[in-house]
């Protein structure tokens, strides 16, 4: 059995050029661990290429594009390894990136996710959006990190290089115990994309684990290498699982006035898309709200009703005013509120 596998999902990254810029990093710099290629039913010759010039990696071949919780699950569930590793395509990894990880999850039973540093590929000074130094959420459902709040991403200077403890980490890069990954039941297909990585946070530390950030792990993200930021469809599928994140896991006592809270702000947010974006950008929100309500009934039974508190990690104020009015833009700004 393998230790360590470090497993990528793949749709198309050959025709997008992603294979030949970010795999040989991992190749390079993942000698002590097995690096997989999942392969997400891709319609380019992403697999002839890797069998070609990369035949240290093992590819598994799936029929059809599962979608980032149906692909990992289905990969996952054929690989036998003591830690998962789920990265993604456009990341560039460095020199020892998995040796902190790993003896930090090691030193503490509870330890059953963890993700390292999220710089940007874009700017290595700089945090990326999609993780930076650790995820958390507020309690409306807003989730944020430190290094970046909405559009305020911080210059990496050290600021965040102490190991802690957080409410969620990137998929973007993300290490998990293989034995907790399946004792969970894995990452929820229902959700598709987005949001999936802080469900399965979420659930882990209702289940009384720990998720945690390892700052001496540095990897790169370019990130929005299979859907842009500005994009309709993941606009829709953040307001979608976003709520059907809070339908699953809040505590009984806060889900209705939660909900209530969002339904409002949710249309207001429609309605600065509408008048500032787009109409799709508009329509993406209100689908999204839509197809939540569909889906509510599903969803009873996967809520836990004898969680009665938030984990730790949830902001106890409203994220959207701490930044957008008050004009908090560091997350140390915030610590008093936690």
């Amino acid at each position: 059995m393998n230790k360590i596998a470090v497993v990528i999902l793949n749709w198309n990254g050959r025709a997008k050029g992603l294979i030949e810029k970010y795999l040989p990093s991992v190749v390079k710099y993942s000698a002590n661990a097995t690096v997989y290629v999942a392969d997400n039913g891709s319609e380019d010759d992403s697999l002839l290429f890797i069998a070609q010039h990369f035949p240290t990696v093992k590819t598994i071949a799936l029929e059809k594009n599962y979608g980032f919780t149906g692909g990992y699950n289905r990969a996952l569930a054929q690989i036998e390894a003591e830690y998962f590793v789920l990265l993604n395509d456009d990341v560039e990894v460095t020199f020892k990136w998995l040796r902190p990880v790993i003896e930090l999850m090691e030193s503490d039973d509870k330890i059953a996710i963890c993700q390292p540093k999220l710089l940007s590929y874009k700017d290595k000074t700089k945090f990326e959006y999609a993780g930076a130094a650790g995820g958390y959420i507020d309690y409306l459902g807003y989730p944020f990190c430190a290094g970046r709040l909405f559009e305020h991403i911080e210059e990496d200077k050290n600021q965040y290089n102490k190991v802690r403890e957080i409410f969620w980490a990137s998929g973007a890069a993300m290490f998990v115990k293989a034995k907790i990954f399946k004792e969970m039941g894995g990452l929820d297909e229902d959700f598709f994309a987005h949001m999936e990585e802080i469900d399965f946070c979420w659930r882990v530390k209702n289940a009384g684990y720990k998720v945690m950030y390892c700052p001496d792990s540095v990897v790169y993200h370019y990130g929005g290498a299979t859907l842009n930021k500005i994009n309709p469809k993941k606009t829709y599928l953040n307001f979608r699982n976003n709520l059907l994140l809070l339908y699953k896991n809040l505590p009984a006592k806060q889900l209705n006035r939660i909900l209530r809270k969002r339904k409002y702000l949710d249309i207001l947010a429609a309605i600065v898309f509408r008048f500032t974006t787009s109409k799709a950008e508009y329509q993406a929100v209100i689908s999204a709200r839509k197809d939540f309500k569909s889906m509510k009934d599903k969803f009873k039974a996967k809520r836990n009703e004898q969680i009665t508190n938030y984990p730790s990690g949830v902001l106890k104020k409203s994220i959207v005013i701490q930044s957008k009015v008050l004009r908090k833009t560091r997350f140390p700004q915030l610590r008093s509120w936690f």
